[in-house]
């Protein structure tokens, strides 16, 4: 493919990228949900037959590894199962509901209107997609919890933070461990027949040196910098460690997702000089991709417009939505939330950068197998940020008149002077 046409194309796709999301925040709406409508547009557009915007395979494979080691490492590096927060406990519990929930329905419903039979494989890619859409977007809950002052407010959007930081490690990791599961029985199916045990041992073999190449890589790189800092050469050595764990696990046969979490998951629990300074540079890279991840997802998924499909996928997001409201209000039973708030917190499910990323990730893969399961993803995911975006301007509704006031403006105000301060820093 002409290189000079794929720079074109990158360049095209990040400068609309860029006004959709500069639209997106004028209007106040998820930038994600108009990201992803606008790779689904110009997936759609041709020119004499062929479609107008092409990407070589390499580069796609490249971008959703680096998006997903990013992801995988920043969500990793910030979970803390001894955190002191007095949402972790209702959030865990409303998690291992939801988990739950979904497991026990939504498969048997997904096998029973999207396949044609019952198979293992089909339950699997079944539980794949129960295990993402579980995830619920970090920067969309913290954009909401800055948009409003009443204490009542920031108790429920305290809550829908710290889930969606636990869940967005579970969705970024849970997956490939099922993937991980197809692979192995595929291999069974080729091959001589394999038993459960063995498979069970190549599941366990593979996490296992997944997170022993982490765990040497992230011992020897982080002992450095606990001694060592520099602004231009840190940041670089600790993308390069990431990569680096993901590409070693990969090849010794490992999970590369396990490696690259379990170095994230030193890197928040060690002492590393200005540990902040890099996890915002973690971050900031993250979100750099994002652009092109959503809107190349939207290129390379060809999501079925079709009348069947949209009341399939509907009925399964209803679905979900039932399993979300049953696990908050069995795990919020005793708690002091009122039923408006508990409604708010139901519907509170938008998907985001985590979820989007693991299925570009699965998109890679390129099999008819995985097809189904990825635009039901990506249905999923238009549905939830369509529902947040309502639930967003009914807020008011169901967290009383005293939301949005001017301490939520206060607060994004002094974000705002903090960041310009250490900005003149860095650069003095």
């Amino acid at each position: 493919m002409d290189s000079l046409l794929i720079l074109t194309n990158i360049a095209v796709v990040l400068l609309l990228g860029l006004l959709c999301s500069f639209l997106a925040k004028k209007l106040k709406i998820s930038d994600v949900l108009v990201l992803l409508l606008l790779g689904i547009l110009i997936g759609r557009l041709a020119y004499n037959g062929q479609p107008l915007f092409v990407f070589d395979n390499i580069f796609i494979t490249a971008v959703g590894v680096l998006a997903l080691v990013m992801v995988v490492f920043d969500s990793a590096s910030r979970f803390r199962l001894d955190e002191k927060n007095s949402f972790s406990r209702p959030a865990f519990k409303m998690i291992g509901w939801f988990f739950l929930f979904t497991i026990l329905i939504i498969p048997s419903f997904t096998n029973i209107l999207f396949f044609k039979s019952i198979s293992l494989n089909n339950v699997l890619l079944s539980l794949i997609l129960t295990l993402i859409i579980v995830g619920t977007d970090l920067d969309a809950v913290i954009v909401m919890l800055s948009d409003y002052g009443s204490a009542r407010a920031k108790k429920v959007l305290g809550l829908l933070h710290t889930e969606a930081t636990l869940n967005t490690f579970l969705v970024v990791v849970l997956p490939f461990i099922v993937l991980d599961i197809i692979n192995n029985l595929s291999i069974g199916q080729t091959g001589a027949a394999i038993s459960f045990w063995s498979q069970l041992w190549m599941l366990v073999l593979q996490l296992i040196v997944g997170i022993g190449a982490g765990v040497v890589i992230g011992l020897v790189i982080l002992r450095t910098m606990q001694r060592f800092y520099h602004h231009h050469v840190s940041p670089i050595i600790l993308v390069a460690a990431a990569l680096l764990a993901y590409v070693v696990a990969e090849h010794l046969g490992g999970n590369g997702a396990f490696a690259v979490a379990s170095l994230g998951f030193l890197f928040g629990s060690f002492y590393v000089k200005e540990k902040p300074k890099l996890q915002e540079f973690s971050s900031m890279l993250s979100n750099m991709l994002e652009i092109l991840i959503f809107i190349i997802l939207g290129i390379l998924i060809r999501l079925p417009l079709t009348f069947d499909f949209i009341t399939k996928s509907l009925l399964i997001f209803i679905l979900i939505v039932i399993c979300r409201l049953a696990a908050v209000f069995v795990s919020t039973r005793k708690s002091d939330y009122s039923l408006k708030e508990k409604f708010f917190i139901s519907l509170s499910l938008p998907k985001g950068i985590a979820v989007v990323v693991v299925v570009f990730f699965f998109a890679l893969y390129n099999e008819q197998s995985f097809a189904t399961i990825l635009n039901l993803v990506l249905a999923v995911t238009i549905y939830s940020l369509l529902l947040s975006l309502v639930l967003d301007k009914l807020s008011r509704i169901f967290l009383g008149n005293n939301a949005g006031n001017s301490h939520g403006k206060n607060i994004i105000r002094n974000r705002e002077i903090k960041r310009k301060k250490k900005r003149l820093a860095d650069l003095s």
